[in-house]
């Protein structure tokens, strides 16, 4: 855990005006939907097919969720740009027939020496230009406008379901392929949105280039007459058998050649994730890695990781020196190939030098149309192993999301306490994910103003019983219940430190502006952190410029804003010496004399500041509370498991007087 956490029940005030942000207003605009069913192989299938199976439904999966941008849930310009970028795209076709037979009556004109005519299309050329640029340029800004938008629409479902019901804390604890949601999410899921909008855009292109100048080559080629062995044959349209027999033979060479290449992409991609993840970590952890004098370890460990990205790149250049090698060679070939077959005609007198350009654009343009597999393979490569990482985070977000909604496995859950209990554990057991039982059946009850001590010898999940608490730890059996109306703030071991100002750390979760300067001061001031009082409105790295005690201390500060209800504190002051351990706690206990706490931690030295001590004791069949007693003499309604205690005592007492 890495930072505080406020009970979903728990009503912090009025927000401040203006603090709800775009991204959340989008969210809200996004349907919330179930989870698409689970898709498994059929277990007849091999290992290889059924890889092969799991990748095509990885694609399907990123579709469920990416074309819901032009549904009822998407955004309301969806269609109303598609449209329009559809539209530019015939208008540009128009604009190329258009120079296409202009090329012809140039030329034609050139050829008869007609002056007048060259000097009128040479000022019709103009014009035809500019709407060509001024269609082209608007075309090119609504495509980017649309994938701007689908990327933003889709982005913020996805965060909205990664960050619901601590999804992304629990990605850790469960098995899959999730590795690195950040890259996926920031940029798997760009090029997973670019490149489609780029596609479905060049090949509707294509295919209205392709079909308008296909008839513009049947037109003016003809057939084509050929002497063979005394006899004649004639070819009909031989431009356009041309056409289609080249872009045949160019488009069957790049798929050979590139069969490896979506492999390639998606396994590069892998590395280049993972190195990026080490770097990060790195960075973050730099001040332990210094201390222990890491850096040559670290850097081992970074040659090692860069060395497989090298290696991936390596692979990567190869294919794309054989599909270079391919598009390269086409792109020289084609513009002379028409004119090649042309030339007979035109030497003989029956093609016009026109119509041998207008045949050569056109021939260019069919053969573009035809190749563009040719020359977008790679990046359609590309798209498809990003398409299937980010579906691969869907899908293990939709695992979570089934498991909140089945009970097949055991989930914990959460209501409301009976009574004036503050908070109460009936019967609560915490297990893994695979069932795995951590804590076993644990009944406790906490009633107002209570400080209650747990401890246990490390492993025994009292940590894990803390997540349980919080809501962050779902699996398991029995029920949480809290104080209707009651705020739960959580203190971790490692304090959660925002980027941005110091103001802004000390308020968070809070907005920073939602208490003044003065009230931070004061805090601060309470705390011990009375010299960084004049730093509150300093943006710098805090994380790493605050040691570990300095962050517990600014972690207790937020406790004084923020006034909650009941306290959790895990491990909270394990970075303070005992002294300041002590000051810590004597304040929290005068600033909120009313306030429940409940501790979890090692050092004897807490019980002075905690009225009540209860233990888990760690066993086979999982972690249970096997004591739980009073340091300070009081009385107290609903300790459900000193209750326990007295019904067997009292039915030992009777079973022995009946003796």
């Amino acid at each position: 855990m890495t930072g505080a956490k406020l009970h979903p029940k728990s009503v912090d005030g009025p927000e401040p005006q203006g603090s709800k942000t775009s991204t959340e207003e989008k969210a809200s605009t996004v349907e919330v939907v179930p989870p698409p069913e689970v898709n498994e192989p059929s277990p007849e299938l091999t290992p290889e097919e059924a890889e092969q199976a799991r990748k095509k439904y990885l694609l399907k999966r990123f579709w469920i969720s990416a074309r819901r941008y032009w549904g009822r849930s998407g955004e309301r310009l969806a269609w109303p740009c598609t449209l329009g970028l559809l539209a530019l795209i015939g208008i540009n076709v128009g604009f190329q027939y258009g120079i296409n037979r202009w090329n012809r009556a140039i030329f034609d004109a050139i050829e008869r020496h007609d002056a007048g005519t060259v000097y009128f299309l040479s000022a019709v050329f103009l014009p035809l230009v500019l709407g060509t640029v001024a269609v082209v340029t608007t075309q090119v800004a609504l495509r980017m406008m649309i994938q701007r938008r689908w990327r933003s629409w889709l982005t913020t479902a996805v965060i909205g379901r990664w960050l619901a019901n601590g999804r992304y804390y629990q990605l850790n604890l469960i098995g899959g392929d999730h590795k690195n949601p950040e890259a996926r999410i920031s940029e798997d899921l760009r090029i997973a949105t670019e490149a489609p909008v780029d596609f479905i855009a060049g090949v509707i292109s294509a295919f209205l280039s392709a079909s308008t100048f296909i008839i513009v080559l049947w037109t003016i080629g003809g057939a084509l007459t050929l002497p063979i062995a005394g006899l004649t044959a004639t070819i009909p349209g031989f431009l356009v058998v041309t056409a289609v027999l080249y872009a045949a033979i160019t488009s069957s060479s790049m798929a050979v050649i590139g069969r490896h290449f979506v492999q390639v992409s998606e396994t590069k991609n892998q590395t280049e994730a993972e190195f990026r993840y080490t770097l990060t970590h790195v960075r973050e952890n730099g001040e332990s890695i210094a201390l222990l004098g890491g850096e040559e370890e670290e850097r081992n460990d970074l040659h090692k990781t860069f060395a497989k990205v090298l290696a991936q790149w390596a692979l990567l250049a190869r294919q794309h020196m054989r599909t270079t090698l391919v598009s390269h060679g086409s792109m020289l070939i084609a513009p002379v190939v028409p004119v090649l077959l042309c030339a007979p005609k035109f030497l003989e007198g029956s093609m016009s030098l026109g119509q041998v350009m207008q045949a050569a654009s056109a021939f260019a343009i069919v053969q573009g149309a035809f190749g563009w597999l040719v020359d977008n393979y790679p990046r359609l490569a590309d798209w498809n192993a990003c398409a299937r990482r980010v579906a691969s985070l869907m899908m293990s977000l939709d695992g979570l999301e089934r498991a909140e909604q089945s009970d097949a496995l055991g989930r914990i859950k959460h209501g409301d306490t009976q009574g004036e209990a503050m908070l109460s554990l009936n019967d609560l057991s915490v297990s893994l994910d695979d069932g795995t039982a951590v804590v076993k059946e644990t009944r406790v009850a906490i009633e107002p103003g209570e400080r209650v001590l747990v401890a246990g010898e490390s492993g025994s999940g009292k940590s894990t019983l803390v997540r349980a608490i919080a809501g962050l730890w779902p699996w398991g059996e029995g029920s949480v219940d809290f104080h209707p109306d009651r705020r739960l703030f959580m203190l971790p071991q490692r304090p959660y430190i925002p980027s941005g100002t110091l103001r802004r750390a000390v308020a968070y979760p809070g907005a920073a502006d939602r208490w003044t300067a003065d009230q931070i001061k004061a805090a601060l001031d309470k705390v011990g952190l009375d010299y960084l009082k004049d730093r509150i409105e300093e943006d710098a790295p805090w994380d790493q410029t605050l040691s570990g005690g300095e962050k517990q201390r600014l972690a207790f500060a937020r406790l004084l804003l923020h006034t909650p209800d009941i306290i959790v504190l895990d491990e909270a002051t394990s970075a303070l010496d005992e002294k300041s351990q002590d000051r810590m706690m004597q304040m929290v206990i005068h600033e909120l004399p009313e306030v429940t706490i409940i501790s979890v931690a090692h050092r004897v030295e807490l019980e002075a500041f905690h009225s009540r001590k209860i233990t888990l004791e760690r066993r086979r069949g999982g972690a249970k509370l096997v004591s739980d007693i009073d340091l300070v003499p009081r009385k107290r309604k609903g300790n459900l498991f000193s209750r326990v205690l007295e019904n067997r005592r009292s039915l030992q007492k009777g079973g022995t007087s009946s003796n």
